[in-house]
């Protein structure tokens, strides 16, 4: 029972952290669609060349999240996983991070416009800024592909600090390409995303990368073939 009781108050202390900005567009982030003029456009996309609600669900489904869970939404966007999670589990204390304050505004209005609480902070995946092992699931969704090699790293560390013992990471990213097919829907990904960024994805290297951080229980899940190239999901265990 202490581990619920602790729950409320982490939550909390990331409510408090909402309005504080930890990143501007001086910096090195690649926003969603990577361009700035393509985010109001990031969700009607996703609908029609990826079907990502039933990508999400599916990922909902894998987490098995509990209501008296705290939920760590890492690279959240436009808040569109977060309120799938608070649907599924309303009870669940969701907070979602992203590094770009324009989509952080959509999410905080998509969920005022659907009356739920989950909290929003601006951050980077690899400094999130709440406590160690204050999370009980972590989830992600095509955020791995924006990232280098060693920012995978980062943000794999960092959510390895964050989830309790026997916590679980939950990702949902391209993968290794199951054809040709596959392989050339997915560049045009790579013109828009970066060749570099999502080169990891391509040679199958995201598994590895978990192992190596310390991870238990590292699977890719599920694949499918889509539009845009081998779309497919991950898990892993906090030991």
């Amino acid at each position: 029972m202490a581990r619920v009781r602790v729950i409320p108050a982490i939550c909390s202390f990331a409510s408090n952290l909402s309005k504080v900005p930890v990143m501007t567009r001086d910096t090195a982030y690649i926003p969603a669609l990577r361009f700035y003029s393509l985010t109001r456009i990031f969700d009607p996309l996703l609908r029609a060349l990826l079907k990502d609600e039933k990508f999400r669900g599916r990922l909902i489904t894998q987490a098995d999240i509990k209501s008296d869970q705290c939920v760590l939404d890492i690279g959240c966007g436009t808040g569109t996983l977060a309120l799938l999670i608070n649907r599924a589990v309303p009870g669940a204390k969701i907070v979602g991070i992203d590094g770009d304050p324009d989509i952080l505004r959509i999410a905080r209005d998509k969920a005022a416009r659907a009356d739920v609480d989950i909290t929003f902070i601006e951050g980077l995946a690899h400094e999130v800024p709440l406590p160690s092992a204050s999370c009980d699931c972590v989830v992600s969704s095509l955020v791995l592909h924006h990232l280098t090699t060693e920012s995978k790293r980062g943000m794999l560390t960092e959510v390895f600090r964050l989830l309790r013992p026997g916590g679980t990471l939950h990702i949902a990213d391209w993968g290794q390409a199951q054809n040709l097919l596959m392989r050339a829907a997915f560049f045009w990904v790579q013109l828009l995303d970066g060749f570099e960024t999502t080169a990891d994805s391509v040679n199958g290297r995201l598994v590895s990368l978990m192992v190596e951080t310390g991870f238990a229980n590292v699977q890719e899940t599920h694949h499918e073939m889509t539009l845009l190239g081998t779309f497919s999901l991950y898990r892993a265990t906090r030991p």
